[in-house]
């Protein structure tokens, strides 16, 4: 697979879901310049991604809406489906359990962890939820290699040491903290708090677009 960045990755994951609702309209085949409008971004953006992964479109027709979604899929895939944990099962934690536990894409949830006794030895929307110190012997047992953070951030980097100590090697990280992990794990912040800032201010100053 050839290096790409963490950026056209998630091009690529956006251009999938919208190719998905752009077929549900009936639609069989796309321009560059009608999916870049869709992406917010530019059609020589678009035609850069997608020759990435190898795909190619006609002049005429555009892209083959069934053959790009597979050519996408094919190349962020695994083969089998990822095996992840989930850190923290307060609301957030409960909010993705819900979404994601039995979701059938390209990862499962297969673990959940918590401090909170009440939360733990049970199962939560399809998920067994274990106590903090079965997080080593669960992750190593269910082959985890990717996990995500849903805790304060005063507990984030005691955990993500934890998860990277079992063998953890991609982390999605909710968590308000950057976290320190080993060369060769990858950590993914989602920022909550900066997204609302961000929209806070554009809907504030009643600026239509980014520049």
């Amino acid at each position: 697979m050839p290096a790409v960045s963490d950026r056209t990755i998630g091009r690529l994951s956006l251009y999938r879901r919208l190719l998905k609702e752009t077929r549900s309209s009936g639609k069989t085949h796309v321009f560059s310049h009608d999916l870049a409008a869709l992406a917010g971004c530019t059609p020589a953006q678009v035609r850069r991604d997608v020759m990435t992964i190898g795909h190619t479109g006609s002049p005429a027709k555009g892209y083959d809406i069934d053959e790009l979604v597979d050519s996408i899929g094919a190349f962020l895939d695994p083969d089998d489906a990822l095996r992840v944990a989930l850190v923290g099962v307060g609301n957030l934690g409960r909010a993705l359990l819900s979404h994601f536990v039995g979701w059938g894409g390209q990862f499962s949830i297969v673990a959940a962890f918590d401090a909170d006794s009440e939360r733990t030895n049970r199962v939560i929307h399809g998920c067994r939820c274990y106590p903090m110190e079965d997080l080593l012997p669960v992750v190593s047992r269910q082959d985890v290699r990717v996990a995500i953070i849903a805790v304060p951030a005063s507990e984030a980097q005691t955990i993500a040491n934890s998860l990277c100590n079992a063998g953890v090697r991609s982390l999605v990280n909710f968590a308000p903290v950057r976290l320190w992990v080993p060369d060769g794990v990858y950590v993914e912040n989602v920022d909550v708090t900066m997204a609302l800032e961000r929209v806070a201010y554009f809907a504030r100053e009643g600026v239509a677009e980014r520049v």
